[in-house]
């Protein structure tokens, strides 16, 4: 028998990157009282990644949950980034309603349509919150009627354009019903969640039955799985059976049981249905994975979410540099191979495929952000790897066999002087304008483009718009292939032999190009150490030192001076590499390298391919 359960909502908060779902999420949590009133709460409280902080981007869900008059109030934070939808898709299978964030100022966004998308389709009862209205040239009306088209562009039903609106500055913990007329704290926001979000609906007295959404690792409980409990109850000690999405069934002890309060988890004996809840005493456990009764089996539908478009390549660091900065012993095939397929139970849009030899495996996820975000919670771990250039996955059509490229709607806001360089831009990449529109000085641009064109651009963006541009893309589908798109258009400077890089070569080669490197670092032979300022390849020795006879009288009162050195982070690396080329990450370092390290033999087998292509023509 079907109850409801009002004393409990489920919500989850979904919004476009810096939207300011976490900040409001901070002022959800001060004014119910999770801090003492001597406690110092900081910002972005549920940001405790490292990267993530560093970032300023949300980039795993994370619960909470707080207290409103009677009734609990389930919190899920979701990134705002579409690279990790798969963490949005998973976690709005535990919710009821949610949130949806737009900005006064700038309305609905890429990741808002991307989010709102799936929102809408799992039938979630959604409350719109136009937040930063005291931003100047802030313009909710403006924003709350873009927000109403897009809900009808999406399919929303009748009852889901009818949405309730709550307008509010989250930074300062005010909402109100009008934008002109906010209170002092939430309380029409937590008034709006109560009446507008519908309690879950739940069959307390059949078998148990729960959904696996998230794992986190905890380092004295093991691995615990989180998920809405859809019926029945789950109390510690009790016996459950685990179905994973293959069919494949295990037994075991439910050891650990929490609820979620606030910052912190509280342990439980038991608890009903239509709450959210963490549980350990499975060795293994995967997303999608259905915890029932084993006397009554029910398997629940797993999640289904979308496909990756980019693809690298992983494997054991080659270089002659290698295993010296990583933790000892991590940095065999066996290792890394176990932590790259680990990570696919938790990180459910990833995908892990053994390569063409037991060093190499083929990693697909979301975009270069996803991928790049991967890499570097690795390298922190202390891994140590080498990965190749990211490129797009094709696809055919089922009807005619033509080949398919995935695209991505491109969102663009750029000064007005600089519009034309970016059209002009995009353009060169197969990029197709569908929109654009001038405000306040502001140039809005969308452009559907292939996602190959995407890999590297967003340096030079950043570059021609002097940092000051700003560019979102969601997937956009697959589409024919748009046809030749230029490259990289400067070489490499390779180092030609080993040893310690000194001031005397280096500037030496100073008109050469631009170094990665500064004067004392140890390079290899096949090492790139600089970018070239022609287009192909040049083999420098930068380890050439100075002798005494050198030194010459009319050189005496000149003044030598080095460029200065490119600081090159992962997803600038990420972007500059060739095809033939590799990234070297270390904990400590990160050092492009060619794969075929040897000059003489590159050089071969350059002129071999250059033949082949004349001989094709």
């Amino acid at each position: 028998m079907t109850q409801t359960r009002n004393d409990i909502r489920n919500i989850a908060i979904i919004a476009h990157v810096d939207h300011g779902k976490t900040t409001l999420v901070d002022g959800m949590l001060k004014q119910t009282k999770v801090f003492r009133n001597n406690e110092t709460a900081g910002e972005r409280i549920l940001d405790s990644n490292d990267l993530e902080r560093e970032r300023g981007i949300t980039i795993l869900a994370k619960n909470t949950a707080v207290t409103y008059g009677d009734v609990k109030i389930n919190i899920v934070d979701t990134p705002g980034h579409a690279d990790f939808g798969g963490e949005v898709e998973r976690v709005l299978n535990m919710v009821d309603g949610a949130l949806l964030l737009i900005d006064a100022v700038e309305g609905p966004m890429p990741q808002t349509r991307f989010v709102l998308r799936k929102a809408l389709a799992l039938g979630l009862r959604v409350i719109l919150v136009v937040n930063k209205v005291d931003r100047a040239h802030a313009r909710p009306v403006e924003a709350l009627n873009e927000a109403f088209d897009l809900f009808i562009e999406l399919g929303a039903s009748d009852e889901q354009a009818e949405f309730p609106v709550v307008y509010a500055v989250g930074i300062d913990g005010r909402a109100g019903y009008e934008y002109d007329k906010l209170a002092e704290n939430l309380a029409p926001l937590f008034e709006t969640i109560i009446k507008e979000v519908p309690p879950p609906k739940v069959e307390l007295d059949a078998p148990l039955s729960l959904l696996v959404t998230s794992i986190e690792y905890d380092r004295y409980k093991g691995q615990l799985g989180i998920g809405r409990i859809l019926s029945g109850d789950m109390k510690k000690g009790m016996t459950a059976l685990r179905i994973t999405p293959g069919g494949e069934q295990v037994k075991s002890t439910i050891d650990y049981l929490f609820t979620f309060w606030n910052l912190s988890k509280v342990e439980e004996t038991a608890v009903a249905a239509g709450d959210i809840v963490a549980f350990g005493g499975f060795s293994e456990l995967g997303i999608s994975d259905t915890i029932t009764d084993p006397l009554n089996p029910r398997t629940l539908e797993p999640i289904h979410v979308d496909q990756p478009t980019v693809r690298m390549t992983f494997g054991v660091n080659t270089s002659p540099l290698g295993g010296r900065e990583g933790k000892t012993g991590w940095g065999t095939s066996r290792r890394l191979r176990e932590r790259l397929f680990n990570e696919t139970r938790s990180n459910l849009a990833l995908r892990v495929e053994d390569g063409d030899s037991p060093e190499k495996f083929i990693v697909s996820g979301r975009g270069e952000l996803h991928l790049g975000i991967l890499i570097e919670t690795m390298r922190r771990e202390g891994y140590e790897f080498e990965i190749s250039k990211p490129e797009v996955i094709f696809t055919r059509d089922e009807v005619t066999g033509e080949l398919m490229e995935p695209v991505e709607e491109v969102h663009i806001e750029v000064a007005d002087n600089l519009t034309g360089t970016v059209i002009e831009m995009l353009g060169s990449r197969r990029g197709i304008m569908q929109d654009m529109k001038s405000e306040n000085g502001t140039t809005f641009l969308r452009f559907i483009v292939p996602t190959r064109g995407l890999l590297g651009f967003r340096s030079k963006f950043l570059t021609a718009t002097s940092g000051m541009g700003q560019m979102h893309s969601i997937f956009g589908g697959y589409e024919p292939m748009a046809g030749a798109i230029p490259g990289r258009q400067f070489g490499s400077l390779v180092a030609y032999e080993s040893g310690k890089s000194t001031p005397y070569a280096m500037l030496d080669m100073n008109q050469r190009g631009t170094f990665f490197i500064e004067p004392g670092a140890e390079v290899y032979e096949g090492m790139v150490v600089g970018e070239h300022i022609r287009a192909d390849d040049l083999a420098v020795n930068v380890c050439k030192t100075k002798t005494l006879s050198a030194v010459h009288t009319k050189t005496y009162f000149m003044e030598e001076r080095m460029r200065g050195v490119r600081n090159m982070s992962l997803d600038d690396f990420m972007e500059f590499i060739a095809e033939d080329e590799l990234l070297e990450v270390t904990p400590i370092s990160l050092r492009p390298r060619k794969k075929t390290l040897n000059n003489e033999l590159r050089m071969r087998e350059v002129k071999r391919r250059e033949k082949m292509m004349e001989n094709a023509e």
